[in-house]
């Protein structure tokens, strides 16, 4: 390689950057929340939420920060998708981009902080158009996220401590955009020893009431046998 070609790698600006692709279940459906941008560029449009790493550090620490900007919290549970590089994704620079998808409860966030930053929940089959190559980035956690929820209980994150069998099967519902067997659906819930029927009920629903079930990490990482 050439002098010349190693004087402009050397001098080559590339920032690094994280999205996160948050995920909420509110009122039976699944939803993301996105921000509308309040300076340039891109005023005015809606966005993911997302930052420039800083210097020291680490991605999933950048994107821990950004969501408990966001969101006042902690510990949200999150995956790393996909990282986007192509050289024109950003009209204004050149900024390579890793995409987080996280999942949190609208019960437990600040309402304070999500509307400092414009937010505003969509159902993922109503995704407005977004900046960049944001939309690809949602397609892509959307498809990700139906091949996970089959396989393994990351779905339990989008539901409160207690939930009934209903609730369980409109959130899988909402997320694989299908309608599921009521009866198929039980059954197999019947199998999951790690799935907890509690002595309460939620009364909200009906006068005989639905019992509750909590989701036990523990006994799931005993058995580690999920399919849906």
């Amino acid at each position: 390689m050439s002098d010349i070609n190693d004087t402009e790698n050397n001098n080559q600006q590339i920032k690094l950057a994280v999205d996160c692709i948050i995920f909420g279940f509110n009122d039976n459906k699944l939803e993301l929340l996105l921000i509308k941008r309040k300076d340039n560029p891109e005023k005015g449009r809606w966005s993911l939420i997302g930052g420039i790493v800083s210097f020291n550090e680490d991605l999933d620490e950048a994107a821990n920060r950004i969501l408990f900007d966001l969101s006042g919290l902690e510990n949200i549970y999150m995956e790393q998708v996909k990282t986007f590089g192509k050289v024109n994704r950003c009209s204004f620079d050149r900024i390579v981009s890793t995409t987080y998808s996280a999942m949190i409860l609208k019960s437990r966030y600040s309402e304070d902080k999500i509307n400092r930053y414009n937010a505003q929940w969509f159902p993922v089959t109503e995704i407005p158009e977004l900046i960049f190559d944001h939309n690809d980035m949602v397609d892509i956690a959307i498809k990700r996220l139906r091949r996970r929820v089959r396989n393994f209980p990351i779905a339990f994150n989008l539901l409160p401590s207690k939930f009934t069998l209903p609730q369980l099967q409109a959130l899988y519902e909402g997320i694989l955009n299908e309608t599921l067997d009521k009866r198929n659906f039980r059954r197999k819930v019947s199998q999951m020893n790690y799935l907890v029927r509690l002595e309460e009920k939620d009364m909200s629903e009906s006068k005989r009431g639905a019992f509750l079930y909590r989701f036990d990490a523990g006994l799931f990482e005993k058995e580690k046998n999920f399919s849906l």
